[in-house]
């Protein structure tokens, strides 16, 4: 039985170093020595999950506890899992007391370390730095696998604990018998970003290159009369798009798959802001904006699995499936022709394009090169870690935002600049009322928050700079707008900052302020 003091030790040691292949020992060492059934609950508590998903404690609960603590490690894993599946089976009347019971329990069986870690894992604070790259490569180190298998398979179930415990139980085998499934949702391919359309069409060859629109990515399942739809981070919302259910029962399938984007339209057809096309994902019923789908990608169809075909037979199945809902776009005979596809972009509201390899496989998780996504101006998804409080006009609003590039080995993300331009009267109140929920502690000057939210930043482009952690500094940065559909761990990361920079690299001398 492996106790909860060792992931508590192993997730110390990965919080206190910057170094990926320490991080990556530290989690692989100890995933070597968990027994089968503690595999899956082990894995989410590195992750910083709570094993089996959320539970309804809150704060107050929680900062009401006072335990004394164990005198000595005796939790198992497989205890606190138990534990926490209690309390996310209390409900009805009296279940306030009955939580409370419960935690004192849990939390009087703990050491005071161990206390400490189950108060942030509860309170969703755990910020240890295992974010998912790491923990692939060390399920895939402990499990003596291939890492693309473990990525595959975990591309396929969406779920990290379960990829581990195949991994871990399976080996080889296990993973490559992990398959699509309609109606669980697979991890989204992302597009990384080019310069130019030009210098992407030479890198790719033979592409497509399509309309890249200011929408919220969907994934549309269907099996027969059953229709799920989730978001990009796998959250379901299909009670909240009837009219996308009503859209997917009309197609000539029997099963299929499909991935896009969803726009909000206004009466004239033209695109509204992202922001009301996420609020429509959280709303049910009947509402008055046009919801319309705009899909980009068949991953499968009537039986067959196609994340494993190249493009170009993805897109035919695509025309065969849904020929009226394509996102616009065209296999270009020349550089003028991508060219023009992407002024039609721009002139109807939309970001800019992507192009795309027409023999890459469906490859989820990782921002590779088969799509390259091209826009007039560059932008960063960064994490907000601080804001000021204003002056003048701005006096009593928080303003000025601290801004944070992921470490793509795991540690807190890097600050990489300072912006209060772009944000609107709107922005600033809702900024006021909603940064203080995140905060962590504040000083004369600024609110600290917990590096949750995710912001997009529209900049000239970088400099190499001293002042900043991350060796760089955002150029006449400004605010876009806010990113509900993002978590922290899928901001872009200090190394794609860093590749703005002419020549793409920081001088060694330039990394420490």
């Amino acid at each position: 039985m492996v106790h909860l003091h060792a992931v508590v030790a192993a997730s110390a040691e990965v919080a206190a170093t910057r170094a990926r292949g320490s991080k990556v020992a530290a989690i692989a060492g100890l995933l070597a020595s968990l027994d089968a059934e503690e595999v899956r609950p082990a894995t989410a508590l590195l992750s910083g999950e709570l094993p089996g998903g959320r539970v309804g404690v809150g704060w107050s609960a929680l900062s009401a506890l006072d335990v004394a603590p164990a005198p000595r490690p005796a939790l198992g894993v497989l205890d606190v899992a138990a534990a926490i599946g209690e309390l996310r089976d209390v409900s009805g009347t009296g279940s306030a007391r009955r939580r409370g019971e419960l935690l004192r329990q849990l939390f009087g069986a703990a050491t005071a370390a161990e206390q400490d870690f189950l108060l942030r894992l509860l309170g969703g604070e755990l910020r240890q730095g295992a974010l998912e790259g790491v923990m692939l490569e060390a399920v895939a180190r402990a499990a003596e696998v291939p890492a693309a298998a473990v990525r595959r398979a975990f591309m396929l179930s969406g779920q990290l604990p379960a990829t581990a415990e195949a991994a871990l139980r399976g080996g080889s085998a296990a993973l490559a018998a992990v398959r699509l499934e309609v109606g669980r949702p697979l991890r989204p391919m992302l597009a990384s970003p080019a310069d130019a359309l030009d210098a992407a069409l030479a890198e790719l060859g033979a592409c497509v290159v399509e309309h890249k629109l200011d929408g919220a990515r969907i994934q549309v399942h269907r099996s027969g009369e059953r229709v799920r739809v989730y978001t990009r981070a796998l959250r379901e919302i299909t009670e909240q798009v009837p009219e996308l259910v009503e859209l997917a029962l009309g197609l000539d399938c029997d099963s299929v798959v499909l991935d896009g984007e969803a726009l909000a339209l206004t009466d004239s057809g033209r695109p509204r802001p992202f922001q009301e096309t996420m609020a429509r994902f959280g709303a049910r019923g009947p509402r008055d904006e046009i919801l319309r789908p705009h899909f980009f990608d068949c991953l499968h169809l009537d039986g067959a699995d196609l994340v494993d075909e190249p493009l170009h037979r993805r897109l035919d199945a695509l025309a065969r499936v849904a020929p009226g809902h394509r996102v616009p776009g065209v296999r270009p005979g020349s550089a003028r022709e991508a060219a023009a596809v992407l002024d039609d972009a721009l002139a109807a509201g939309h970001e800019g394009v992507v192009a795309k390899d027409l023999d890459s496989p469906y490859a989820a998780g990782r921002r590779g090169r088969a799509w390259r996504k091209i826009k007039p101006a560059h932008s960063l998804d960064l994490v907000v870690l601080a804001a000021e409080w204003g002056h003048g006009r701005r006096t009593g609003l928080l303003s000025n935002l601290h801004l944070g590039a992921r470490d793509p080995d795991g540690g807190p993300p890097i600050m990489v600049g300072k912006t209060f331009k772009g944000l609107t009267d709107e922005l600033l109140a809702w900024q006021t009322a909603e940064l203080p929920r995140h905060e962590t502690h504040r000083d004369r000057w600024a609110v600290h928050l917990r590096p949750e939210l995710v912001v997009e930043i529209e900049l000239d482009g970088v400099q190499v700079s001293t002042r900043y952690p991350g060796g760089v500094a955002l150029r006449f940065a400004r605010v876009l707008r806010y990113r509900p559909d993002k978590a922290a761990g899928q901001a872009d990361t200090v190394d794609s900052v860093r590749a703005m920079l002419p020549g793409g690299r920081v001088p060694d001398e330039k990394l420490e302020p």
